[in-house]
């Protein structure tokens, strides 16, 4: 079985090139079907997730071609609406073809969507809201059916701010007949990004950093180029790898202004943290703080991508901090193996004691998730002796090639 094998005990040095951004790639590579021609994006990351994509755009009958960060999708040839289920059950992010198939033929099939294991992520908001466009949807045991003869414009006031459902509101919107007003809409970055996105293509889409965006359907679309941001996600990891071994680092990175929430954070441990539009620079203390009380809420809050990282360093900070998971319910996977590690920390339903320790030490764990795989290399690295990560494949969905870019910062990480 293949894993990542960290030796650790040095300091994060240096600077790295970020990587194009996962959450607001994966929504984009759906929306090309919207338009009959080609849409060609750049600083496109190479990891797992986007290679599930294009299984997905090519068995619908797109012409793709990946090469380094650029992907061009031919869209004229699509000749189904059934998502291939080996793809779409291996992520979340299958889901997004709901919207964009709907407004590019009037009919999808999506078997119910995969990904990691930190909660239900119900989709019951996105099934809502499309119903309220006049879409009719049959829930079967393994897949959802949906039709419509042409969507049609909607008032949509979502219950929670769900990123997914808001995307997929856009995409159906975009060549839905009237207008589409969303009302409480997430405002992560990535919404505003796809919005930008289908700007360009020629929507005509209105958005106003407060959960409210309109989009006036029916226009007409055309071929685009595009480059993705930054992955601010990414970013966040490698600054808290960075800041769990009192390191100093620069990350070249347009993501900086939205990354308020964990800057918060990391100067409450004692980083300092400067930024401008292509740079993020950090200083992190030899001696970490506690942090009192963290709790992740939806975008311009703390982010629950990032809480898995943060309670790995946390755990050799000195005194006690406290985490509440609002978001997904089972993000308190990788506790267990930071356990393993010596790290002291109590979970108590959403709620986690993190009480700091001199050291933590090498052993064997075992990622459970995406970001909690990215934390288990992180507390690695803050590890005396040798760590080895199982369950690389969750850590290869959204990171490209953290061994590589740990080793840019003078760390001793390998694939084995």
């Amino acid at each position: 079985m293949a894993y990542i094998e960290v030796d650790g005990g040095n300091m994060l040095q240096g600077e790295i090139n970020i990587q194009g951004s996962k959450n607001a790639v994966l929504p984009i590579l759906a929306a090309s079907v919207l338009n009959v021609g080609t849409v060609t994006l750049r600083n496109c990351p190479q990891i797992g997730d986007v290679e599930n994509m294009l299984q997905l755009l090519t068995h619908l009958g797109c012409q793709v071609n990946w090469q380094g960060d650029c992907i061009t999708i031919n869209t004229e040839s699509i000749c189904s609406c059934e998502l291939e289920e080996q793809y779409a059950k291996a992520m979340r992010s299958s889901v997004f073809f709901m919207g964009a198939l709907l407004g590019r033929l009037g009919c999808v099939k999506i078997p119910y969507p995969g990904g990691c294991s930190i909660g239900a992520r119900p989709i019951d908001i996105h099934l809502q809201a499309l119903r309220q466009m006049d879409v009719e949807i049959e829930e079967l045991e393994t897949e959802i059916a949906c039709q419509c003869n042409r969507m049609k414009g909607a008032n949509i006031v979502l219950p929670f701010p769900s990123v997914g459902a808001t995307e997929n509101i856009i995409m159906a919107a975009v060549n839905a007949s009237g207008v589409t007003v969303i009302e409480n809409g997430a405002r992560e970055p990535e919404i505003e990004e796809l919005c930008c996105f289908l700007q360009k293509m020629g929507a005509e889409i209105y958005y106003d950093h407060q959960g409210m965006i309109v989009i006036v359907g029916g226009k007409e679309l055309s071929d685009v180029e595009y480059t993705i941001s930054s992955d601010r996600i990414v970013a966040g990891s490698y600054l808290a790898a960075a800041a769990g071994t009192g390191g100093e680092v620069t990350l070249w990175a347009d993501c900086g202004a939205n990354l308020g929430a964990l800057f918060g954070v990391l100067e409450q441990i004692g980083c300092q943290i400067v930024f401008d539009s292509d740079k993020i620079y950090m200083k992190a203390p030899l001696l970490k703080q506690a942090v009192p009380y963290i709790v992740t809420k939806p975008y311009p809050g703390f982010p629950t991508d990032m809480q898995s990282q943060i309670t790995a360093i946390l755990s050799t900070a000195v005194g006690t901090s406290i985490m509440e998971e609002t978001i997904f319910e089972s993000r308190y996977e990788n506790v267990k193996e930071l356990r393993k590690m010596g790290a002291d920390i109590i979970v108590d339903g959403r709620i986690a004691k993190i009480y700091g320790v001199s050291q933590l030490y090498g052993t064997d764990v075992y990622a459970h998730d995406l970001r909690g795989g990215a934390a288990l290399v992180i507390a690695g690295l803050m590890a005396e002796g040798t760590t080895r990560i199982y369950g690389v494949p969750y850590i290869e969905r959204g990171y490209e090639d953290i061994c590589s870019a740990f080793c840019q910062l003078g760390a001793k990480v390998r694939y084995c």
